[in-house]
């Protein structure tokens, strides 16, 4: 593979790179490799002439566009539609959420099912004629930890199931060419394995400071025409470009008003969270690999779930650099870094001896994925370790809408209430239930106890008996206790590299 600097966009330069490489001094590389993926510069590559997909692809099905994709990082397909087949279609409607809510069609899943055949054959056959048109997004508000309310677009049932569908497609591709640290809405990799990869790029490695990056309203301020310069990258079937160009357009509906969208995709829909990947992949993915071959000289980490990125790094002046070459990079894509939200902070293995030595007290702390990370040791051995905490808001935020909830459920009979804040309680500790967060867990049981005590006694004059509300307890809600294994422990078990 040549060293020739990475091509991201048409007409786009690479003037903010230093020309120098300066090597790492690790040969091990840094975040992404250990996890047992492809190599930097495999991730990193680009083909000089663009191709286009053999005939013999289409024979092989899927199985055949992956390899196609992994054998040759500048191939563009140029059939991929046919792909979408009746059976995917039907596949993609069974794998959507039964309970989600409906669309600007106010079609459910359960009233799509009935005479689900007919119905997949007539949408198979619009999609392939051109007849298909996607529906504006609903538009609803979620309340955020901070106060303010996160908009979110639900797509009508058809449209879910056809942007389920082409994601199947490309991900084929896509899944070839993203990086190793890029972990949001992908196959095989959750959040709890951003956190693991996170813990142990900060233990492993060499991390004296950590940049939290948050990018000001990434969703509402994606750029269509680069978005779509960077997928034609990678696909030249226009049936499946005239698709994505479709959901974009679709626009929004909010308390029945149409509004365009000329920028931006509606966070929460299907092909928003793959076509946000491929942006970012673009834009800030290929572009930190290639900083950190020829601008680092310590050791560099980086996490990224979907717009939602923490970088590592050894030496802070490094890190400023970085910072800011990272603003102008956005800044060139027509995005920006959240000021507020945006720090650099000590953190790392010797951030508590050195902070004591200056007299500025503890380390401070950095919220990811819901948890908060705090520099702590070991009690046995006293070694540094990352200790991981439930974000005080998030917990906040829910237990606000538990309380709502209880107060909307006031009358209906108990055994319904405590069978829904069962599986309430169990969904917040499958995620949260991490090693060293069980006071944390206690407490959201306590207050979530607390809550439902209230609404009893709301129910009626007659004041409820205190010993027949513990056996409710007892019966529905489950005591808090550790799911998960420690982040290094798991990280070694799927990468035993």
């Amino acid at each position: 593979m040549s060293d020739k600097p990475l091509v991201y966009a048409v007409g786009e330069s690479d003037d903010c790179i230093v020309p120098k490489k300066v090597p790492n001094n690790d040969p091990q590389g840094w975040a992404e490799e250990p996890e047992g993926r492809r190599s930097i510069k495999e991730n990193a590559g680009e083909s000089g002439p663009n191709r286009t997909q053999s005939r013999e692809i289409g024979s092989r099905g899927l199985a055949g566009v992956r390899e196609a994709a992994k054998r040759d990082k500048g191939l563009r397909f140029t059939a991929l539609l046919h792909h979408v087949t009746e059976s995917l279609l039907r596949d993609s409607f069974h794998v959507l959420k039964r309970e989600a809510a409906p669309g600007v069609d106010g079609v459910t899943w359960r009233q799509y099912e009935q005479g689900l055949e007919e119905r997949i054959r007539d949408l198979h056959g619009r999609v392939h004629r051109g007849a298909y048109r996607a529906q504006p997004s609903r538009r609803v508000y979620i309340p955020k930890p901070d106060g303010r309310q996160r908009p979110l677009g639900i797509a009508a049932l058809e449209d879910k199931i056809v942007q389920q569908a082409v994601v199947t497609v490309l991900n084929q591709i896509y899944e070839e060419d993203f990086v190793g640290f890029s972990y949001g809405f992908r196959p095989g990799r959750g959040a709890h394995d951003a956190l693991d990869a996170l813990t142990a790029g900060i233990v492993w490695k060499k991390v004296n400071w950590i940049l939290d990056a948050d990018i000001r309203g990434f969703f509402d301020n994606l750029d269509h025409e680069r978005l779509m310069q960077f997928i034609e990258i990678r696909v030249a079937d226009p049936r499946i470009l005239r698709l994505i160009r479709k959901w974009l357009r679709a626009g929004v509906s909010e308390e029945g008003e149409w509004s365009e969208m000329k920028v931006g995709t509606p966070q929460g829909a299907l092909i928003s969270l793959l076509l946000a990947n491929i942006y970012l992949d673009y834009v800030l993915d290929r572009w930190v690999i290639q900083w950190r071959k020829q601008c680092a000289c310590g050791d560099v980490i980086m996490v990224r779930y979907a717009d939602d990125f923490v970088l590592g790094f050894q030496h802070r002046k490094e890190a400023e650099r970085f910072l800011e070459q990272l603003r102008e990079r956005l800044r060139e894509h027509r995005l920006e870094l959240h000021p507020d939200k945006t720090r650099l902070i000590q953190f790392g293995r010797y951030a508590i001896e050195h902070r004591e030595r200056e007299g500025r007290g503890k380390p401070e702390t950095f919220d990811f994925l819901g948890f908060t990370h705090i520099c702590g040791t070991l009690h046995k051995t006293g070694r540094f370790t990352v200790q991981r905490k439930t974000v005080g808001k998030r917990m906040g935020v829910k237990l606000k809408a538990i309380r709502a909830e209880l107060r909307r459920r006031m009358h209906q009979p108990v055994g319904e209430v405590g069978a829904w804040l069962k599986s309430v309680v169990r969904g917040y500790f499958n995620y949260h239930a991490v090693p060293g967060n069980f006071s944390r867990l206690n407490s959201f049981r306590y207050e979530v106890v607390r809550r439902w005590w209230q609404a009893q006694r709301r129910r009626s004059q007659r004041r409820p008996r205190w010993e027949v509300f513990e056996r409710l307890v007892a019966q529905y809600l489950p005591q808090p206790v550790i799911l998960h294994p420690y982040p290094l422990e798991r990280f070694c078990a799927k990468h035993p590299r």
